[in-house]
């Protein structure tokens, strides 16, 4: 259903000149043309002339009724669900996962610099040693309470820098 709004206006009450208008019944047409035409530009659509009356003062105390004019236009609201124009998506792209993750190798050519044993942790050195190099490296559990943080196969053995590096934090807060 439309929704509309309205615009109520004075009705002239004096005509306006043109050239080749002489009556006062013709000059009063033009200007109620030209108030109609201005409006009808705008969007505004002719109703209807009414005649209303309007309580007003006249003096200290008292109060007169006179009757105006008005015209009364209006135009159609364009509401929210009608300016929406529903759009289609494109179609999601279909992505293959490959079915069996690639194990991940360790490095054999050399140590990376977060691998390197540093001189601040010198027992994840020893441990290092020790471990075979097919072999990831468990995590050992220094902390039993849970953190939140799960540890998944794709990312096995990305913790162990960080701990070096963390254990290495630590000791230097215990000796100062």
């Amino acid at each position: 259903m439309p929704r509309y709004e309205y615009k109520v206006v004075p009705a002239p009450t004096k005509g306006l000149k043109a050239k080749g208008l002489r009556t006062p019944e013709a000059r009063f047409s033009n200007a109620l043309q030209a108030l109609m035409n201005t409006l009808g530009g705008d969007g505004w659509e002719y109703q209807r002339a009414e005649t209303l009356p309007s309580v007003e003062r006249s003096g200290l105390t008292s109060s007169t009724t006179e009757w105006r004019h008005v015209l009364v236009f209006r135009r159609a609201v364009e509401t929210q669900t009608e300016a929406f124009t529903p759009e289609l998506l494109p179609a999601p792209v279909p992505v293959e996962m490959p079915k069996d993750p690639a194990p991940e190798k360790p490095e054999t050519a050399g140590e990376s610099e977060a691998e390197k044993p540093s001189e601040l942790a010198p027992e994840k050195a020893e441990d290092k040693a020790t471990e075979k190099p097919d072999e990831q490296p468990k995590t050992p559990v220094d902390n039993p309470v849970d953190n939140g943080v799960e540890d998944t196969d794709d990312v096995a053995g990305i913790g162990s820098p960080l701990e070096v590096l963390a254990k290495a934090r630590n000791k230097t807060k215990s000796d100062n």
